[in-house]
């Protein structure tokens, strides 16, 4: 099956659109949301690449940004359409990750990439697609680009929820023995990474890091406790989480 085609059966088949409004799934939602607000400018115009169903450019275009977004899922374009309010200055465009040819060097003051580099299974196609989100991207400004960290998934998944077999998973090939490193093939949907994975893709761009951010941290090993939350607790383990735990994950040059 053509790698893309598993993406999306499983879009067609997902709900995407609510992902981020639980509780804990707004975690990533708000956490993300701070980081751009910290950069972002009044006249900025931001792209954002594998766009889903538009949370991030939807709630960026409504706060008067001028934001285009590519997708390259068509259920998730027509739930974006679906989504978009007549006052957001915003365009949607079927397209790939790897391929911007249609946008212009240099035309995006904020690029946000927070999906495709998780779904892309060699280190040569997640160079392509940063590549591409840098090319579009003016000097000076920012890159967001999102990951899934393997460690946390394999604690929640495998040791905690049980939903993988940790023992079954090795036999197979898909956790490394020793290190537990993860492998990941397109039918896998998710390509699990690690800091230093990371790390050796960006080396080779004359990029300045500004941060590593754990944008959902324990929330989702958490998610029952923080669902279950009151509104004042919620806002409460967001202060906590804030002024204690995502200094832990920066790291800036």
């Amino acid at each position: 099956m053509n790698r893309n085609q598993y993406l999306i059966n499983h879009y067609n088949n997902y709900d995407e659109d609510s992902r981020l409004v639980p509780k804990h799934g707004s975690v990533e939602f708000l956490t993300t949301m701070k980081y751009i607000e910290k950069y972002i400018k009044s006249d900025d115009r931001v792209l954002e690449i594998g766009a889903g169903t538009g949370r991030y450019s939807h709630a960026l275009a409504r706060e008067g940004y001028d934001v285009d977004a590519v997708e390259l899922v068509e259920h998730n374009i027509e739930i974006f359409k679906q989504n978009t309010q007549p006052n957001e200055n915003i365009t949607i465009t079927q397209g790939n990750a790897m391929d911007l040819s249609t946008f212009p060097d240099n035309g995006y003051d904020i690029t946000l990439l927070l999906g495709p580099l998780y779904h892309l299974y060699t280190k040569e196609d997640k160079q392509q697609a940063l590549s591409e989100a840098i090319r579009v991207t003016r000097p000076g400004g920012i890159v967001f680009a999102a990951y899934v960290i393997s460690d946390g998934c394999l604690l929640d998944e495998g040791f905690h929820r049980g939903n993988i077999n940790v023992a079954e998973y090795i036999e197979k090939g898909l956790l490394d023995a020793q290190t537990f490193a993860a492998k990941s093939e397109p039918k896998d949907l998710f390509e699990l990474v690690r800091k230093e994975n990371i790390d050796n893709l960006m080396s080779v761009f004359p990029i300045t890091r500004l941060h590593y951010v754990a944008a959902d941290g324990c929330a989702l090993f958490m998610r029952e406790a923080i669902d279950t939350m009151d509104n004042d607790t919620f806002e409460l383990y967001l202060n906590l989480r804030a002024r204690r735990f995502i200094g832990h994950f920066e790291s800036c040059d």
